[in-house]
């Protein structure tokens, strides 16, 4: 059974350009780009599906002349399926174990614009060091992630569920009923993570602690695969990196504290890798005093989310229940996973054609720290924003924000309704992917 994606919708206005682009799925190992193109193939007559980890004796096609045409006759000859532009959908997978493969996708479009090539990726960055050339302008990338909440909710049925969660907004907020019921599914996806093997399961009848097996086998798999980088760094530097990254969540990430007999390059180099790898997601200190955040930003400066909060939950080790059943998430490891998945959601809500770096915000100054989760930009203004893991909390750095940076309001999210207190909107967790719908209203 597949469950519909965000990206489907993008993938089948593709298919109806007139001269299009190959495109280029990007995005961590298993967060369901495979899958979503094979679904794709039901709208064609053909489908030739090569994967070029699995499928060596393939590469040696594309390592003479790079002819689109010759390309196509001869994988045809191959795989004994037509290649036939208008009819066929040629999906290259994994397609950085291949770097000529890379390069041939450029010509696709040169010559043979007709036909519909998709190439999925996880570890791009790794294969454009290799890479003279890449085609800028002559592919179209498009970045996929694990589940988004709002895609949870479809996937479990809950249609009109998610149409009411769309439609409210600050002035006329959900009734108490039914914002309960989307914090009780909340809870669930924050347990879940929004790995598609997971969501399958669980809407397939299997209950939360059962999935959670299946989370433990996603995470030695996806560690297994740190074996494939050891040509840069070991595999057993990058778990503890990892574990490292899982452990500072919600802090400056600090290097020492790595438990590891690397020196600070070699950890940074870890770092960097998995960030490559789509794992590690970074966000970056920002002065916020103007637009763009980034021409403020601080590199050294960093917190480290990891991609999924399932994920996040079983390598932390946190007790399910606490998160299920509780009506605040400060003992939950101090509202990490809140964090975690407000960060999650704004990359998953943006344009699936662009990856939006994230920031936050932090003053150091004797008697008066603060900080800011997260600092975004909405139509040439800054909005800071402050996660909260209950319902109460004090909101004194977002006020220091507002009256320091002369703006004129911020956003909080916390297991509250929508509402509005003076200079703050209140957003409920659940309405992260609501942001820009909401600001529009108001403005």
């Amino acid at each position: 059974m597949y469950l519909a994606r965000k990206i489907d919708r993008e993938l089948l206005e593709w298919i109806k350009e007139s001269r299009r682009k190959p495109l280029l799925l990007r995005g961590a190992r298993q967060v369901g780009k495979s899958t979503a193109v094979r679904n794709l193939a039901g709208h064609f007559e053909y489908f030739l599906e090569i994967n070029f980890e699995e499928q060596r004796r393939v590469h040696s096609l594309f390592m003479g002349d790079l002819s689109p045409r010759e390309l196509c006759d001869n994988l045809a000859v191959m795989y004994n399926i037509p290649v036939i532009a208008g009819k066929t959908l040629l999906f290259l997978d994994e397609i950085q174990a291949c770097i000529p493969a890379i390069s041939s996708l450029r010509f696709f479009y040169e010559k043979l614009p007709d036909l519909h090539v998709i190439a999925a990726v996880s570890l791009l960055e790794f294969a454009l060091g290799e890479l003279p050339s890449f085609g800028v302008g002559r592919v179209r990338t498009l970045f996929m992630y694990p589940f988004s909440f709002n895609e949870f909710l479809n996937a479990s049925g809950e249609k009109l569920l998610l149409s009411a969660k769309q439609n409210a907004t600050l002035e006329k907020p959900l009734q108490e009923a039914i914002h309960r019921k989307l914090l009780k599914y909340l809870k669930q996806f924050l347990v879940l993570g929004g790995m598609p093997e997971a969501i399958s399961k669980y809407v397939q009848g299997m209950n939360l602690r059962d999935c959670q097996r299946v989370l433990d086998d996603l995470i030695i798999s996806l560690k297994a695969d740190f074996t494939k980088y050891k040509k840069r760094v070991p595999a057993l530097r990058l778990s503890e990196v990892l574990d490292s990254v899982v452990h500072q969540m919600g802090s400056k990430f600090i290097y020492s504290n790595v438990t590891t007999e690397a020196n600070h390059k070699q950890i940074k180099e870890a770092i960097e890798l998995l960030i490559m790898a789509g794992l590690v997601i970074p966000v970056t200190h920002s002065s916020s005093n103007g637009i763009p955040l980034g021409a403020e930003c601080d590199h050294k400066k960093r917190k480290m989310l990891i991609y999924d909060t399932g994920i996040f939950q079983r390598l932390l080790g946190l007790p399910i229940s606490e998160i299920l059943f509780e009506d605040n998430f400060s003992a939950v490891n101090k509202g990490k996973i809140a964090e975690l998945y407000v960060g999650l959601e704004l990359l998953k809500s943006a344009s699936c054609y662009e990856r939006p770096d994230l920031y936050y915000w932090q003053r150091e100054a004797l008697n008066s720290n603060a900080e800011l989760d997260y600092v975004i930009q909405y139509q040439g203004e800054i909005i800071p924003i402050e996660v909260k893991s209950g319902s109460k909390g004090s909101m004194q750095s977002l006020y220091i924000f507002l009256k320091e940076k002369k703006r004129p309001y911020g956003i909080r999210f916390s297991l509250e309704n929508y509402s509005t207190y003076d200079q703050v909107k209140v957003f409920p967790l659940y309405g992260v992917s609501e942001i820009e719908r909401i600001l529009i209203k108001v403005e």
